[in-house]
């Protein structure tokens, strides 16, 4: 890639970074090269084929706008210390690298900093792997302080190792600390006590903003709605079917990692429970740990909510080893993707399906059980979301607390303000009039009726 004219400078000083940031790379031409190690069998240790990993990288690349011209598939046999590659094929990648007039290879794989250098000095352009790439998107993607707090950390840490970098015509268009647009303020140059003391003061700004966000999860304790979060791999729909239940404007958009910030919205649900229903960042196999590390603190409200939607593309060639993915996730965060009466499994994108495999897919949910049954639907067009609240409504009852209550004959205002404010479960009449009941109520009458009730009996 060539230097930028005075002219093009000027004309990039009068554009927003968002816009700047996607000229650079729509003007990138990109090989996305997926090195995969050959194992016994046709697919890696992760479920999925070599051809679907490498699909996938392609998309993360789309995802910050790059020019991807080819992807190529290398098979390796074993790993090689200094260049992860054999040296017959980075030799003739780099032939290819010319011909194409390529300024930047994405790797589908964790390099060292050693291999990274040794690439880009044999390639003559910048390469970066399959964690940059995706710190790339993060930092992209990331509106909230928080968000972009983590990215920022996350970036340094992966940079303290990576101090030597040469793509210096772009780093003065950026003032973030991108891999397309070079660490701005940092600078690529700096030595590492510089970049500790940025991390220190950003762990101190986290710290801040985790009590603001403490607070507030606090806050929405007292309100107290169940709380209900969107979890599921990356592009699943999830911020399509928040954006169904909630009649919200999310971003949604069929790209992977298009959702970085939590996001929360009160609603109501058609048979009148109240929700605080929360999207999430997406999950992606092989995401590095740091990066697990980092986004914890988006994942928060997963960790804490009521009941989970797992959303999953039911559509995608890959769906079961991306629920694989997610499931193990939630179990790093230690949460039991199996506890049917606090995980909903929700199969998106039926609108995708042909009538017959719909059939097959609504045949493979009603053989489950009643307690871990999936819902299909179309978070797009909206079929079956009907189901979906129905079920959420119902995981949510089981976790509402239940009491027997005995009410004098006559008292039909007690009896009134329970058939308002409870759900009347079981109801037995007694030969002089007294009632017995048991009632199911939401957690936030729980007060009022203890204090109109206070001989009622707690039964679960």
């Amino acid at each position: 890639m060539g230097a930028r004219s005075d002219a093009d400078e000027a004309r990039a000083a009068t554009k927003p970074l968002d816009a700047i940031e996607r000229e650079i790379a729509a003007n990138t031409r990109a090989f996305v090269v997926g090195p995969y190690l050959q194992r016994r069998g046709a697919a890696d240790a992760n479920q999925r084929s070599f051809a679907a990993r490498l699909d996938e990288a392609v998309g993360l690349a789309a995802a910050i706008d790059l020019t991807v011209v080819e992807p190529i598939q290398v098979m390796l046999t074993a790993l090689r210390p200094a260049t992860y590659l054999g040296t017959g094929k980075v030799e003739e990648i780099a032939e290819r690298i010319k011909l194409e007039e390529i300024g930047l290879v994405v790797m589908d794989c964790a390099l060292s900093p050693v291999q990274q250098r040794n690439l880009e000095k044999a390639f003559g352009c910048k390469v970066i792997d399959r964690t940059g790439l995706i710190l790339e998107i993060f930092g992209r993607r990331a509106r909230t302080k928080e968000g972009a707090l983590q990215v920022e950390l996350a970036h340094l840490n992966y940079q303290k190792s990576r101090l030597v970098r040469s793509w210096t015509h772009l780093e003065r268009q950026r003032g973030g600390f991108g891999f397309l647009g070079g660490p701005g303020e940092t600078q690529i140059e700096a030595d590492r006590r510089i970049i500790q003391e940025r991390m220190t003061k950003i762990e101190r700004d986290l710290e801040s903003v985790k009590r603001t966000r403490s607070l507030h999860r606090a806050s929405r304790k007292r309100v107290p709605y169940p709380v209900v979060a969107l979890v599921g791999y990356t592009n699943a729909g999830k911020s399509t079917l928040f954006n169904r239940l909630t009649s919200a404007e999310v971003l949604a958009q069929d790209m992977l990692f298009a959702t970085l910030d939590p996001t929360a919205r009160a609603i109501k649900l058609p048979h009148g429970a109240r929700i605080m229903l929360s999207d999430t960042v997406g999950f992606i196999s092989d995401l590095p740990t740091q990066l697990v590390a980092a986004f914890r603190a988006t994942l928060e409200d997963a960790i804490e909510a009521d009941v989970l939607l797992h959303v999953r593309d039911v559509a995608h060639e890959d769906t079961q080893a991306q629920a694989a993915d997610v499931q193990a996730i939630l179990r790093d965060l230690g949460i039991d993707p199996d506890d049917g009466q606090r995980v909903i499994e929700v199969w998106n994108k039926s609108d995708l399906l042909d009538a017959a495999e719909r059939e097959r897919q609504l045949g493979l949910a009603g053989l489950k059980p009643d307690a871990s049954r999936p819902v299909l639907v179309s978070a797009l067009t909206g079929d079956g979301v009907g189901r979906l609240t129905d079920s959420i409504e119902a995981r949510i009852a089981l976790r509402r607390p239940v009491y027997r209550v005995l009410l004098a004959p006559g008292d039909g205002k007690s009896l009134a303000w329970l058939h308002a404010n409870g759900e009347i479960l079981h109801r037995e009449d007694a030969e002089d009039g007294e009632l017995s009941l048991e009632v199911r109520l939401p957690p936030e009458r729980e007060g009022a009726f203890a204090a109109r009730f206070p001989q009622a009996q707690r039964l679960n």
